[in-house]
């Protein structure tokens, strides 16, 4: 089986971040729905981490969100109870600035 990360605007990649290999998953809120785009974030991230974890077992993986979405969305206490209950680790950036505001593990 292989597994391909969304094309388009969503990406996948793999990074070095302190000398720790990682993946990132960059998810773009786009729908009007944001519990439908969360659904499918969390869906892909848990599934990407099962064969990660399986084939690159030194990887470690993050979710990548725009800031805005994160400020607007993540703050909220039920959706950071879902980030944790699933072991999200999140990269937060800057669209505009094209840079990293913060990492959560």
């Amino acid at each position: 089986m292989r597994l391909y990360a969304d094309l388009g605007a969503e990406r996948l990649f793999t990074a070095t971040k302190e000398q720790q290999k990682i993946v990132v998953e960059i998810k773009v809120f786009n729908s009007s729905s944001f519990i439908t785009e969360l659904e499918k974030a969390v869906g892909q991230y848990s599934i990407y981490r099962t064969f990660i974890q399986r084939i690159h077992p030194d990887r470690k993986i993050y979710l990548a969100i725009a800031n805005d979405i994160y400020l607007d969305f993540f703050q909220r206490p039920t959706i950071q109870e879902i980030i944790l209950d699933h072991k999200i680790n999140l990269l937060v950036f800057d669209q505009n600035l094209e840079e990293i505001i913060q990492w959560i593990n």
